[in-house]
């Protein structure tokens, strides 16, 4: 099966298990998704993560963080630049994501980072996704 956006069809596999209060997910692992992953771990929207090499490709699992009235951390994902529409931001123009209380996750030529961190770094890049 190949996909044209993986980094949507991971977004969106969070979203729908975040909504079904699903804990752990499962899907094909790139280098790409394992530091979206990372910053979600990171900024606390996710419990954990791991990769698992039992193939070519491998797996990522996250597992995702619920309290003990099932509420999760994430309340809203959404896709920014995508395959048909890249958006890049300069480093004065990187957005803050409700008022700083989400995260933009944005790919620099340093890696891939928080909107925070690239402004820190003075760097812009293409804005992933916005979590909240």
């Amino acid at each position: 099966m190949s996909l044209t956006d993986p980094i949507a069809d991971m977004l969106i596999r969070i979203k729908n298990a975040n909504t079904a209060r699903i804990e752990k997910i499962e899907m094909p692992n790139s280098n790409v998704k394992k530091e979206i992953a990372k910053i979600l771990f990171d900024e606390g929207f996710i419990e954990n993560y791991e990769v698992v090499n039992d193939n070519a490709v491998g797996s990522l699992k996250i597992y995702l963080k619920f309290d003990k009235n099932k509420k999760s951390p994430i309340n809203g994902i959404k896709r920014v630049s995508k395959p048909s529409l890249r958006v890049y931001a300069k480093k004065n123009e990187i957005p803050k994501v409700l008022g700083g209380f989400g995260v933009a996750i944005i790919s620099t030529s340093k890696g891939i980072m928080t909107g925070e961190e690239a402004r820190k770094l003075g760097i812009g890049g293409e804005v992933i996704c916005y979590i909240w």
